[in-house]
């Protein structure tokens, strides 16, 4: 499965923990991961279990982990890191809360023009037949601000909703009648 494939997995409702991890051990060997871990095959199977609470018998698993981690320190790199670590990049969703599509036309808009600063740069680093580390890392600093954009973007055409974009790029206000 490409990572374009697996990132459309992000957008379905959200599952819980220990549900992930039992759909994970349908298509591995629990045994495995216990032997690659250095764990026993029942705390792999543990993880997949609902908590302790009820008729549950589950213990927490490197997931719900990371999860508290994440919520005690609230810094981001965390993830990042694990989605490097897998290949692929992490963008926040942005938040959304009033509904109003006439920003459309300079969000759209927003893209191309950040799409079109990262060819500038990449064009500039590119005239002299090589790319020094300082140039690599301008253009790495503008895919990300792609990515960004491009992820604010569908997540606002998803929601109906373009006031988000609108709020992080106010000077591409639509223009008054």
């Amino acid at each position: 499965m490409g990572l374009a494939s697996l990132w459309r997995l992000a957008h379905v409702p959200a599952m819980r923990s220990h549900e992930l991890l039992r759909e994970v051990l349908q298509k591995t060997s629990a045994k495995q991961v216990a032997a690659d871990l250095g764990l026993s095959v029942s705390a792999i199977y543990k993880w997949a279990e609902p908590p302790g609470e009820g008729a549950g018998s589950g213990i927490n698993n490197p997931l719900d982990r990371i999860e508290a981690l994440l919520k005690s320190t609230g810094d981001g790199r965390l993830v990042q890191w694990i989605c490097q670590r897998a290949g692929g990049f992490f963008i926040l969703n942005p938040k959304s809360n009033q509904p109003h599509p006439a920003f459309l036309i300079p969000a759209t808009n927003a893209i191309v023009q950040e799409f079109a600063d990262l060819l500038a740069v990449i064009a500039a680093a590119a005239a002299d037949n090589q790319i020094t580390r300082r140039e690599a890392e301008s253009i790495r600093g503008r895919w990300e601000e792609l990515k960004s954009v491009t992820e604010s973007f569908v997540a606002c055409c998803e929601a109906g909703n373009f006031a988000p974009m609108k709020e992080k790029h106010p000077s591409l206000a639509p223009p008054k009648n």
